[in-house]
């Protein structure tokens, strides 16, 4: 009788352990089919037009760049953390079915000929099986058998090109795997030129990451910051602002309660310090060609060590004399009030403010902190300061921006500083020259 009993409990206990390994299996299919898909992304326009021409997109956390149009989709090929430890991947291997039993088909493109190198580890990273072809450019196809009950990773590597995939198989009564070829299924070229095509342009993606995406309708762009959990559409709200000379602005909306009258109210901000050199009207703005026209109770504006080329990337600097003739930003916005920025730093939160809209990278900060995200999409910019004797400091590490309060002599402004997470108010004398930033009204 007892081995009677001691052989029900060992069935009993293997039932139990193939069941609870049956359960983490499907938890972790279910996991990767989450975490492990790819996220379509098209664009649409609204208000001043309709249509795309081109979005230029950033990975905020990655520094990677890409640009396109934007009547083409983006496929955002999500990687897990353990496919992010490849840094040379560009696309995914697919197995049809998975989970696999007695043998699973598999699938993976290669861009260009050459020897390829297919690997299959099991979850620990041991390697279980390899073999190699001379492949030429196309998508291919091949068997796999015999994979014993488990959770496994296949790579597919040929020069610079590598790609992966995640395989589940719930076991297979053949022994030992094996991995065949099949056959080559040659790509479609792309016809760039035929109306109503649309192409797919690829960007490596790890959940979480947040994307920075600038819309560009003719003389209209926008600014949007996503991130993505799936496929959508994102939608550019083309906004006019367009100064006396002629420069037109990139447009970023920041909040969450469009209407409301809290910190959360949307606000509508320039994504590029102002750089006119004529009021709204059309007349020039004064230039300080000397140090000397700083001290003085005029408008006058100039660039960073009276240099135009600064004017690129940072703008132009003007006294506060400019600011109070209320003509300096474009028709229907305007510079913002002390109480408009404290909503803006509030709904970004007062201990990191700035680390969420700073510029990210060191192409204009000399020293970003690590916290640094442009998460707002705001892009402050480091165009330093004039002072009253006509000196410059702090291009490249310090941006300060006016506000629009006369406090006799005085105003309000707002310091953005590198390596500093939040954002400092300040009091400026009339006859410092600092950058601007325009608000929709």
């Amino acid at each position: 009788m007892v081995p009677i009993i001691n052989l029900f409990m060992k069935t009993t206990l293997q039932n139990s352990i193939r069941l609870v390994f049956s359960f983490l299996v499907l938890l972790i299919v279910m996991m990767l089919n989450l975490q492990g898909q790819d996220y379509l992304i098209s664009f649409t326009g609204s208000g001043a037009s309709t249509t795309v021409d081109s979005v230029k997109i950033e990975n905020l956390m990655q520094g990677t760049k890409l640009k396109m149009k934007g009547s083409d989709i983006l496929r955002l090929t999500v990687v897990t953390d353990i496919e992010a430890m490849n840094d040379d991947e560009t696309g995914t291997v697919s197995f049809y079915p998975n989970p696999m039993k007695d043998y699973v088909k598999m699938q993976f493109v290669l861009p260009e000929s050459g020897e390829t190198l297919i690997t299959m580890y099991d979850i620990s990273g041991r390697k279980i099986s390899q073999t190699s072809d001379l492949l030429p450019r196309g998508k291919h196809i091949y068997v796999i058998h015999g994979v014993e009950e488990g959770i496994y990773f296949v790579k597919a590597s040929s020069g610079r090109y590598s790609c992966s995939g995640r395989l589940i198989s719930s076991g297979s009564p053949n022994a030992g795997v094996k991995i065949v070829y099949e056959n080559t299924l040659a790509l479609q070229e792309k016809q760039r030129d035929s109306k109503g095509t649309k192409e797919e342009k690829v960007m490596q993606y790890t959940a979480g990451d947040r994307l920075l995406l600038k819309g560009i309708s003719g003389i209209y762009s926008t600014v949007v910051t996503d991130v993505p959990t799936a496929g959508k559409t994102i939608t550019f709200d083309f906004i006019p602002c367009t100064d006396g000379a002629g420069n037109n602005y990139s447009i970023v909306q920041i909040g969450s309660a469009k209407g409301a009258v809290d910190n959360k109210a949307v606000q509508t901000w320039t994504v590029e310090n102002l750089r006119t050199t004529k009021y709204i009207d059309g007349t020039d703005i004064p230039r300080a060609t000397e140090k000397s026209m700083w001290n003085q109770t005029t408008p006058v504006y100039c660039y960073y060590n009276y240099d135009s080329k600064a004017s690129r990337s940072y703008g132009a600097l003007y006294n506060y004399y400019a600011v109070s003739t209320g003509k300096l930003c474009p028709v229907g916005w305007s510079i913002p009030t002390d109480s408009q920025w404290t909503v803006l730093v509030g709904y970004l939160g007062t201990e990191s403010a700035g680390a969420k809209m700073k510029e990210t990278g060191s192409a204009n900060w000399t020293n970003n902190s690590s916290g640094t995200t442009n998460e707002s999409g705001f892009t402050a910019l480091p165009g330093g300061q004039v002072n009253p004797d006509g000196s410059m400091a702090g291009i490249g590490w310090l941006a300060y921006l006016w506000s629009r309060v006369d406090l006799f002599g005085e105003a309000w402004c707002r310091c953005i500083q590198d390596n500093v997470d939040y954002v400092l108010r300040q009091k400026r004398p009339f006859t410092y020259g600092l950058s601007i930033r325009c608000l929709k009204d």
